[in-house]
């Protein structure tokens, strides 16, 4: 039977085949319809290997499951959620990485209806505008938020007509145990259903509903096709060597796209393995059980290896050492001898000591902390993406020649990219065109017709793309301070320089208008680091002046090669964390993160 929508899948493949960009350095890729021909075609080829490593209780080993075992436990489940009424019908999914948030995910959009992921990390105020919003009928949660909905079902809360817990025991009244309906599923293919098995799918049709939870506390519902999804996972390993030998480390949520395309989908795709982390308290201990050789990460967790690392080798008084070693290595590298194995084997056995490959998205990252990690001996990559693009626009190549530490990366072969607006210096708005761009914003048109202009995806990234097609990002249009003179300041700039610090945790940087708001003063609210602020001063010197002193003495150094315009004219000391959002980035526009002591 011809699926829907492979002609188009295969014209993608063969364009991909037949182009000349040098880019393109792992073509073994194979044209994809919709995720459930991926999942199918990936049992064909990977059947009896293992596809996740899950633990299923806490103090045993990782169980590992095949490919077959996966698919064979979704057509079940698919099949007992279309018996109980849910064919074309919104179904959200809850809950810690895990294999059943996975065969959950991909239950729904292969055959039953529209999967809509949701924040774990939500309030349950939060939680029941989304189901509303939405209109889900179902939710397949893990017990932690059984509570939560199970309340909503009590007052009748939208369109939701029961639950699926994925760990209970037994069913009871309208909240199944997914064992339960994974037997009824079983024993209705048994009987010769196959009103899941034979669903057919619309690749241009809504898959996937996912809402963005940005800086400014506005969620908006992201409505994904399975052909923006398949034409992501089969461009994305263009650039990014994954193998069939590989284990993925799950550790971000998966209901981001970012995680959920990049690790879980094209690792399926691509038939290397995934292995779920316990929690971010057991990332060690998990590390070394698993062994992994892939992990995605957002900056903040690689700026925490990074800071940790480098403690310990000033604690060691290691630094120059290290240093030498390096400088050394760069040189030796070229000739196929790499001293950092030896001597910096005991950095890299904290991540399992097979970790091959390290991606920073999410954000943008410090070229330097890039730099160390594969000067160390991993490969670590930086990419560019946004949920509307499915998410990946670019990617750094894991070839070490073609990795630039200070871009975003490259964008992906079959996309198209414009900046528009350009100031004097060619920073403008960056835009993307591609199958993998969104079909617009849930029941919102007026949203849509802002940033889906013509087919090109308008990203509100400011930025320029060199003539090799990598991106470079300056900060977020929204973010620009325009000065009283006309000038154009990025706060994701001074704050980069600002994190830089050793004595700096983190920062914002914003801009404050005079009495008569004419002019504007650049100010910057400060999380000091004390810890290396007591490590210099020594415990007894530290107090609100001396921090105070040693922050204003790095704001002034940094200030110095800074055109006036762009100098912070004032310096705010913040004791408390900031307020930040699910995915660990700063509320810009929280008024109370500009608070603290001046």
């Amino acid at each position: 039977m011809k699926i829907k929508g492979y002609d188009e899948a295969y014209e993608l493949y063969e364009r991909v085949l037949a182009s000349k960009n040098k880019y393109n350095l792992y073509k073994e890729i194979r044209p994809i319809a919709n995720l459930k021909h991926m999942l199918e075609t990936s049992v064909q080829l990977h059947g009896d290997r293992v596809a996740f490593w899950q633990k299923f209780n806490k103090g045993e080993d990782y169980t590992p499951i095949t490919f077959k075992k996966a698919l064979d436990d979704v057509n079940a489940l698919g099949t007992a959620l279309i018996s109980r009424g849910l064919k074309d019908k919104k179904i959200a999914v809850i809950g810690e990485n895990s294999y059943y948030w996975a065969i959950s995910y991909l239950a729904v959009v292969c055959g039953t209806g529209v999967v809509v992921p949701l924040d774990k990390e939500l309030s349950p105020a939060e939680l029941e505008q989304l189901v509303v919003q939405s209109g889900a009928s179902c939710v397949l949660l893990s017990p932690k938020y059984r509570e939560t909905f199970s309340k909503m079902l009590e007052r009748n809360v939208g369109n939701l007509e029961f639950l699926v817990d994925v760990r209970a025991e037994s069913s009871e009244d309208d909240v199944f145990a997914l064992k339960d309906l994974m037997a009824e599923g079983n024993n209705l293919l048994s009987m010769g259903d196959r009103r899941y098995l034979d669903a057919e799918i619309d690749p241009e049709a809504l898959g996937v509903l996912l809402f963005t939870s940005g800086t400014t506390g506005v969620a908006k519902g992201v409505m994904l096709s399975h052909k923006n999804l398949c034409s992501e996972i089969m461009l994305a390993p263009l650039l990014i060597e994954y193998t069939k030998d590989d284990i993925f480390f799950s550790v971000l949520p998966l209901h981001h796209t970012y995680e959920c395309t990049c690790g879980f989908l094209v690792s399926l795709y691509r038939g290397s393995s995934i292995g779920y982390c316990e929690g971010l308290k057991y990332i060690q201990k998990n590390l070394k059980e698993l062994k992994p050789t892939i992990f995605c990460g957002v900056p903040l967790i690689f700026d925490n290896l990074y800071n940790a690392i480098m403690k310990t080798i000033k604690k060691q008084g290691k630094e120059k050492m290290i240093k030498n070693v390096l400088r050394a290595n760069a040189i030796t590298g070229k000739f196929g001898l790499d001293l950092s194995k030896a001597l910096l084997g005991k950095v890299r056995e904290v991540f399992g000591g097979r970790m091959r490959l390290l991606v920073s998205g999410g954000a943008a990252i410090r070229p330097e902390i890039v730099k160390f990690f594969n000067d160390i001996g991993f490969i670590m990559i930086q990419g560019y993406g946004l949920t509307e693009c499915a998410p990946l626009a670019a990617a750094n190549p894991t070839e070490k020649k073609y990795n630039r530490y200070d871009s975003a990366g490259r964008v992906l072969d079959q996309l198209d990219v414009k900046v528009i607006d350009k100031n004097k210096e060619g920073v403008g708005e960056i835009c993307i065109k591609g199958p993998n761009v969104m079909m617009g914003y849930y029941e919102n048109p007026e949203e849509t017709a802002k940033c889906l202009i013509d087919g090109w995806f308008h990203t509100g990234d400011l930025g320029y793309v060199d003539k090799q097609k990598y991106i470079y990002i300056t900060g977020r249009k929204k973010n620009v301070i325009i000065t009283g003179n006309g000038k154009n300041v990025y706060p994701e700039e001074l704050e980069n320089y600002l994190d830089n610090s050793i004595f700096i945790s983190e920062s914002i940087v914003w801009a404050k208008n005079d009495e008569r708001g004419n002019n504007k003063t650049i100010v910057a609210t400060i999380k000091p680091d004390m810890d290396e602020i007591k490590n210099y001063l020594g415990e007894d010197a530290v107090n609100a002046e001396t921090v105070k002193q040693i922050i204003q003495s790095e704001v002034d150094r940094i200030n110095k090669p800074q055109p006036l315009f762009k100098k912070i004219g004032k310096v705010i000391i913040r004791t408390g964390d900031f307020e930040k959002t699910t995915t660990h980035k700063i509320k810009r526009f929280d008024e109370s993160n500009k608070e603290g002591e001046e």
